[in-house]
């Protein structure tokens, strides 16, 4: 049975989207407080995936996660989206008129901002959805309600609210599958890097110069903060394709003379979208 760790509590969107990477596997899930000991239990061998979320539709980039993907030494295995509805959950004595304050994940609160705005409702954020569906049971306080996924009030025994309050229908989060191992190729690849560039004007265009001109379509650029020098940046960077492939390999390797660094984070199956 594969063991995978995923941040948060049983009934978080991450162990979802686990389940539905993984479909009909035979999986155990694994809680986990935060994102660095999901990937301290994959790199520890006491879980062989872990799920963590990269991005959302709505509120944009997971930027701990980019963080953690530049220090750890494990691969991307695969990637998987998922459609995220969120729905107001509450004690069986609670009502929309009796909830004050909504707790949730920062990025669950963020993706009903509209609709806490609406209904004149506290938001007090918490490290996990589903948790926050346990502590409202424990609260049992008709004056605080939570936002969440239906699943998770059936395994809270929570009251449904209010359902599809997300601001907007295409609320969808892309999750990493990572992994001690690499992958194998299949029909439909994807590649992400990290890389940094030299000081100087034009090199990150320099840089995407390399991809363009061999015809990689880019999926994805995001830059963070190189923690390690002030005002200095690495850009990660997804793209079609496998670093097998001959355009890939020669577009890296051009990379490799441009750039300050590079990191392959993993060639995995992709998604089409």
């Amino acid at each position: 049975m594969k063991k995978v760790a995923f941040q948060g509590e049983k009934g978080a969107f991450s162990e979802e989207a686990a389940l539905k990477f993984f479909k009909s596997e035979d999986i155990e899930t694994i809680p986990c407080y935060s994102f660095e000991e999901v990937v301290e239990l994959v790199q520890s061998g006491e879980a062989d995936f872990g799920i963590l979320p990269i991005e959302n539709s709505v509120a944009g980039s997971v930027t701990q996660v980019y963080d953690l993907l530049f220090m750890t030494p494990l691969h991307v295995y695969g990637e998987v989206t998922l459609r995220v509805s969120h729905a107001l959950l509450g004690v069986d004595s609670a009502s929309l008129s009796t909830v004050k304050y909504v707790i949730s994940h920062p990025q669950a609160l963020a993706q009903c901002q509209n609709y806490i705005r609406r209904k004149n409702l506290q938001a007090i954020p918490e490290f996990d959805t589903a948790g926050s569906a346990r502590k409202i049971k424990e609260m049992n306080n008709p004056e605080y309600a939570c936002i969440a996924s239906k699943r998770a009030a059936g395994i809270y025994g929570l009251k449904i609210l209010d359902e599809s309050i997300e601001d907007f229908p295409w609320n969808f989060t892309r999750f990493f599958i990572l992994s001690r191992e690499e992958p194998g190729k299949s029909d439909y690849n994807k590649t992400s890097i990290v890389f940094s560039t030299r000081h100087k004007p034009g090199a990150l265009l320099e840089c995407l110069e390399a991809f363009a001109k061999r015809g990689i379509n880019l999926t994805k650029i995001e830059s963070r903060p190189d923690k390690k020098s002030p005002w200095q940046y690495v850009f990660y960077l997804d793209f079609e394709g496998h670093v097998t492939d001959k355009n890939v390999e020669d577009a890296l390797i051009e990379l490799l003379k441009l750039a300050t660094f590079v990191k392959v984070i993993g060639s995995y199956p992709g998604e089409k979208r």
